[in-house]
């Protein structure tokens, strides 16, 4: 795909989720793409490589969450993967600080090199499993919102997600269609680490019938310090 071609298409679909990007960042969104297809074929990131496809499935979904995030804040992607949804976020909100976390060092390299390819000064990176960055006092409760796109159960997830965030802050969980039997195992793990589901908005991506919910829950209270447990409890013996 030739870049008029990507950005007609960019431009179309980000508009039907009320987002106007400029032409700097189709460029920096269009060599994104470029190194994720390239690298791809030497390290297994995606599963998405028609580029219309990484426009909508990746890009495009990875921005419907831009609306919950406020100006000026601090975001953690957990389990980012090939950088989403932190890396369009970061593309298109300078504004907002963004640490890219993932336990897989490839990914991680891969995600260096774009940041420092695309001049996105906003944007970290770390290589490091949830469970054990979380017990370190520079980054439990420090951040505004915790994002995280299809990595694991709700309740596993919130393992994860809510010791990072600040009393007050947020968890955006994004989901694909079925979400309510993950909600209902989830409460025994909101109760004990802190969050309330505030919102859950479900959508159709933009010239599709593909189903996507996004969960919002809010810190409320102080994640007790035991948790998240040592690396690989949460997945194995979730809280139910």
């Amino acid at each position: 795909m030739e870049l008029e071609e990507f950005s007609i298409k960019i431009k179309e679909f980000c508009e039907k989720i009320n987002i106007d990007i400029t032409s700097e960042e189709v460029c920096k969104f269009f060599e994104y793409m470029n190194l994720l297809l390239e690298c791809n074929k030497n390290v297994n990131l995606t599963a998405i490589t028609e580029p219309n496809d990484v426009v909508l499935k990746h890009f495009v979904d990875s921005l419907t969450i831009n609306k919950y995030i406020k100006e000026n804040k601090k975001v953690i992607d957990i389990g980012t993967g090939a950088g989403f949804p932190g890396v369009p976020l970061g593309i298109y909100r300078k504004d907002t600080s963004i640490l890219l976390m993932d336990s897989l060092n490839k990914r991680i390299k891969f995600l260096e090199d774009v940041c420092e390819k695309i001049e996105l000064s906003n944007v970290k990176t770390i290589h490091a499993r949830a469970e054990e960055l979380a017990k370190q006092g520079e980054y439990r409760e420090q951040f505004d919102y915790a994002t995280s796109r299809a990595v694991a159960s709700l309740n596993v997830l919130l393992e994860y997600m809510l010791p990072f965030v600040k009393i007050g802050g947020y968890c955006i969980c994004m989901k694909g269609s079925n979400v309510l039997n993950e909600i209902e195992n989830a409460q025994k793990a909101l109760d004990i680490l802190g969050g309330t589901i505030e919102k859950i908005d479900k959508f159709c991506l933009p010239e599709s019938d593909i189903i996507r919910n996004v969960i919002l829950i809010k810190k409320i209270r102080n994640t007790p310090n035991k948790y998240p447990r040592k690396a690989g409890a949460p997945s194995r013996e979730p809280i139910q």
